[in-house]
C-alpha cells in the first residue's frame, strides 16, 4: 500500500458508509494519501478486534479492518452500472437493470 500513496485507488470497503450527500457506498476512489498508524495519530491503540492501521484516501479515513480489496486504478464508472438478478419463477433467464453506483468519489 505504500508504494501507492500519491495514485488513484480504488478500495472496497467491508460494511456500507455514508457519504457526505447521505447516500451509501461501498467502495471508495480517491488519491491516497496516507497510511496512518493508529496509535500514533489517534493517541491510543485501538483493541484487538480493530486494525492498528488506517488509509486517508481524498477526504476520507479508512480504518484497516474496513478495507476489504485494494486496487490502484486512475477512472472508475461513476454513472449508472447495468445489474442482473436471478429469475424467480425459473425461467432461466436473469434480469438485467441499471442501478446507481455505490463507488464514493473523494476528489
Amino acid at each position: 500500500m505504500q508504494k501507492a500513496i500519491g495514485k488513484k485507488v480504488l478500495i472496497t470497503t467491508q460494511s456500507w458508509f455514508y457519504g457526505k450527500d447521505g447516500k451509501q457506498y461501498r467502495a471508495v476512489h480517491g488519491t491516497l494519501k496516507a497510511v496512518h498508524e493508529a496509535g500514533k495519530t489517534l493517541g491510543f491503540i485501538p483493541n484487538r478486534s480493530h486494525a492498528n492501521w488506517y488509509v486517508e484516501v481524498g477526504t476520507m479515513r479508512i480504518m484497516g479492518c474496513q478495507v476489504l480489496y485494494f486496487e490502484v486504478v486512475d477512472t472508475v464508472v461513476s454513472d449508472a452500472v447495468e445489474e442482473w438478478k436471478t429469475p424467480t419463477d425459473k425461467s432461466g433467464a436473469a434480469e438485467t437493470y441499471m442501478r446507481p453506483t455505490t463507488i464514493y468519489i473523494t476528489e
